[in-house]
């Protein structure tokens, strides 16, 4: 009965509604109760509950030569299958259309999981609807660093990156300057043949007046998203470097493919892109420092792009929690990569729109679902009440439960 039920996923290729009718009539139960027992016997099985959505089919899963409809409809759906060229893989981060598949942490019990659950699945829902009620393309990515849940709506979506792609830049400059000690503090005049037009301040300074550091310039690139101080760096460094760095840490859709302000080569096709769930991922490697480069350069790009800045990503959390971003703008695009350092529960934020009008109205709507989620967690134990964050840390660190 379990593969025939398995057999109906592969059919359908998501945990849908059908698939929820067969249980039902396999197991002589309601709906609802067909859903909350699978949810929990995968919960159980294998440490991951299932949120109800319509879930994008993986791309390899269809090239797999799967024995089984149940591997095939497992693969799809995420969780540990075997085949004759992977004999066991447990696929711990699937993204989906509308869902995400979210860990449920082992420490809890089988009901305050379930609680937790709840909490996400609305905090999913709420996510998801933001997506769909926008006019044009939003796909969003976000990743509780503290406990490695996800929720995720159209993560691998590829979208334009406006000035968002300037943070590899920034990281492929420290991760240089690694093994050129001098490289932070080598000067470039301002020149007019360096001058670049569209946002920032540099642009209007004399010509030949100036002369900055590559770290000041990488300064202006992220407070003032200065384009000619970010194509300076770009000139500097490299596209395939940075491109390269990018690959590097887990982010192979995330291009440079042209300098700043050029509209010809927008048209050519040739433009900077990521996808929310790349995005995340070199957010998240900022976070916790697993950077090709020392801890104090990691401190200090973490440092730079935490430099107050206003927008759509900084008006729905309090000005004394630390986000440290770059947000992207252009005609029908907008995009933020951000780390949002709520004490206790920091967590990493990726929105990015297209085909659009107002896409900071969806950054900030999914900052504030986000905010509002990690910062009820904030304190919080595992049976849901909240406590001083200093208790808290005491008691986690003389490993009592007393």
């Amino acid at each position: 009965s379990q593969c025939a039920f398995w057999g109906v996923l592969r059919a359908t290729g998501m945990y849908s509604h059908v698939a929820l009718n067969m249980y039902k009539r396999m197991m002589h139960m309601s709906k609802d109760q067909a859903r909350t027992l699978f949810e929990r016997r995968v919960a159980d099985r294998y440490g991951y509950m299932v949120t109800v959505g319509a879930f994008r089919r993986r791309r390899y899963c269809h090239h797999i030569p799967f024995s089984t409809g149940c591997e095939e409809a497992r693969c799809r759906l995420g969780l540990p299958y075997s085949s004759p060229r992977e004999p066991s893989m447990r696929i711990a981060r699937t993204a989906f259309l509308l869902g995400a598949l979210l860990p449920v942490t082992p420490a809890l019990s089988g009901q305050e999981a379930e609680q937790l659950g709840l909490i996400q699945e609305h905090l999913l829902s709420e996510l998801s609807s933001i997506a769909e009620r926008y006019e044009g393309v939003a796909g969003l990515h976000v990743l509780d660093l503290s406990s490695g849940d996800r929720f995720a709506v159209r993560d691998e979506l590829i979208f334009p990156q406006a000035s968002a792609i300037k943070i590899p830049i920034l990281l492929e400059l420290f991760r240089r300057a690694e093994s050129d000690p001098g490289l932070l503090s080598k000067r470039i005049e301002m020149t007019e043949e360096v001058r670049t037009g569209g946002s920032g301040v540099l642009g209007v300074l004399t010509d030949g007046g100036s002369a900055l550091s590559l770290e000041d310039y990488a300064i202006y690139m992220i407070l003032h998203s200065d384009n000619t101080a970010t194509n300076v760096l770009i000139d500097e460094l490299g596209m395939g470097a940075i491109n390269a760095l990018s690959a590097s840490l887990g982010a192979p859709n995330t291009l440079l493919q042209r300098k700043m302000i050029q509209p010809e080569e927008s048209a050519r096709g040739n433009e900077n892109l990521s996808t929310p769930r790349d995005a995340a991922e070199i957010m998240q490697r900022i976070a916790n420092c697993e950077l090709p480069m020392s801890e104090m350069a990691c401190a200090r790009v973490i440092e730079i792009l935490s430099i107050p800045k206003g927008g759509p990503i900084r008006r729905p959390v309090p000005n004394a929690i630390p986000i440290a971003f770059k947000p992207g703008g252009i005609t029908g695009v907008a995009t933020v990569w951000a780390i949002v350092n709520v004490p206790d529960r920091p967590y990493v934020i990726t929105v990015m729109s297209n085909y659009g009008g107002d896409g900071g109205a969806v950054i900030e709507a999914a900052q504030k679902a986000a905010y509002s989620y990690f910062s009820r967690l904030s304190g919080i134990t595992e049976y849901g009440t909240r406590v001083p964050l200093n208790v808290k840390k005491r008691i986690r660190e003389s490993g009592s439960g007393q």
